[in-house]
């Protein structure tokens, strides 16, 4: 049952998600919108988005 809602937080928390280069906003979108350039960050107008990193720095 751990491992089930482990799975469901990493999800929710990392798949689909955003950020963007310049102001560090979160966007959420799929991997084939941000790869054509659709998507655009709401902020800024940017394209340059980069995945939501799993791992914090300095940790």
């Amino acid at each position: 049952m751990a491992k089930a809602k482990i799975a469901e937080a990493f999800k929710r928390l990392y798949e689909r998600q955003y950020v963007c280069m310049k102001c560090h906003a979160k966007i959420k979108s799929t991997v084939q919108k941000v790869k054509l350039g659709k998507v655009k960050c709401r902020k800024c107008k940017s394209k340059e988005l980069r995945p939501k990193s799993k791992e914090r720095k300095g940790v």
